[in-house]
């Protein structure tokens, strides 16, 4: 009886990390704008200066900590009211599955069906830019190299076996002005 009480704790702590992978990868843009949001590439150069933007925005006008948290980590102080549960920037399907422009695309517009409003109307193109920056900052060592520069989850396989199309010497080793998603 015991076993069998285990294995019922055990599936019901599996299911969650489950259905959270599931979600991760779930595209926010609409797919009538999919191809209009991959084709977006950020105009901002990498730089300590435009992170620390980013940052400052992040957690100031942007107010993308009340709900993604300080680390990013989709913990903010609403989060536990948002269904779904913010993105979690430090996770390495949300930065696998996405291009720069999906990410600035629900940055701008919102996400329906989620509590990601649009951020347009208080933040120009560049703010959102910066943001993204920062977001990647949280991605560690799964930030470089895991997002292509179009296809989302298509082939992304670059000369020599690597990840084709990725910024290099951005911050925290070779982050580049990739992703992101941001909550009221």
């Amino acid at each position: 009886m015991k076993i069998f009480s285990l294995i019922i704790v055990a599936l019901s702590f599996a299911i969650p990390s489950w259905a959270a992978e599931r979600q991760i990868m779930q595209p926010r843009v609409p797919a009538d704008k999919l191809a209009e949001a991959r084709a977006l590439t950020s105009p901002v150069p990498s730089s300590a200066e435009v992170v620390a933007q980013g940052k400052a925005l992040y957690n100031g006008k942007g107010t993308c900590f009340n709900c993604h948290g300080k680390d990013g980590s989709g913990n903010g102080p609403v989060s536990a009211q948002l269904d779904p549960s913010p993105r979690n920037f430090q996770h390495h399907g949300f930065w696998r599955h996405r291009t720069e422009g999906e990410i600035f695309w629900v940055i701008k517009h919102g996400s329906v069906g989620t509590s990601m409003v649009g951020f347009g109307d208080q933040l120009t193109d560049e703010e959102i830019w910066s943001i993204i920056q920062y977001e990647r900052s949280f991605a560690g060592e799964h930030g470089p190299g895991m997002m292509g520069h179009g296809d989302g989850m298509g082939s992304m396989m670059g000369p020599g076996g690597g990840m084709g199309g990725m910024e290099q010497g951005g911050p925290r080793g070779g982050m580049g002005p990739r992703g992101g998603e941001c909550c009221p």
